[in-house]
């Protein structure tokens, strides 16, 4: 176990509308610290707002946490401010390292969260940042965020203890997914090794078609 984390912060959106150049679209990615105790479900945490449905949310993904100590590096990286919520994040963690590996799992009183995919910036993401480069930014930087999905749901409030737990069984990190995401060569070995992890469906999906079209079957 790693030295334990805490809860620094538990963000909620609501629908708001986004723009980019002459384009507008709603979104729920701007999200604000609101006061516990706050429960997370299967769904993800209650009463927060997902409008994509077909790229964000769903069991797999249920829950989005970043690493307070994230925003220390980008604060010092670009000398601006970065508020918990800023990033989209529900769960602001102080002591969350920038990578942890598919199944590791995070304790939060009752509530237990299983590591399953990195988070890859998408248009919306650099509309909030008001950067259109904000998204190569977020890949060089290498500190994704990870979504959970939650095997125990339960009230959790800031300020809460957070306890890791490794999962022994996977050496497939949310690193490994990311630099996947982006590469143009993929060796084979490497993605069977993705896909006996507990990955996000998302992932497992787009991994699975990239084996096909290398003439390689899933197992």
């Amino acid at each position: 176990m790693l030295e334990t984390m805490q809860l620094e912060s538990i963000n909620i959106g609501l629908v708001s509308t986004i723009g980019r150049g002459s384009k507008s679209w709603r979104t729920g990615i701007s999200k604000y610290p609101v006061d516990g105790p706050v429960y997370l479900e299967e769904a993800g945490v209650r009463d927060d707002t997902i409008v994509n449905l077909e790229h964000h949310g769903g069991p797999d993904q249920a829950v989005y946490a970043y690493s307070a100590d994230d925003y220390d590096w980008w604060a010092a990286e670009t000398s601006r401010e970065y508020s918990p919520g800023l990033f989209g994040e529900n769960l602001t963690i102080r002591g969350l390292p920038s990578d942890i590996n598919i199944g590791d799992r995070l304790l939060i009183g009752e509530v237990v969260l299983e590591a399953t995919a990195p988070r890859i910036p998408c248009n919306t993401f650099a509309a909030k940042m008001q950067d259109s480069g904000f998204g190569l930014a977020f890949r060089k930087a290498e500190r994704p965020g990870m979504y959970f999905r939650v095997l125990n749901g339960g009230e959790v409030s800031a300020g809460d203890a957070v306890t890791f737990v490794a999962n022994n069984s996977s050496d497939v990190s949310i690193l490994d997914l990311f630099r996947f995401y982006y590469s143009l060569q993929h060796d084979v070995a490497d993605l069977h090794r993705f896909l006996a992890a507990p990955i996000a469906i998302r992932f497992r999906d787009k991994i699975e078609g990239k084996l096909e079209t290398m003439g390689h079957a899933a197992d």
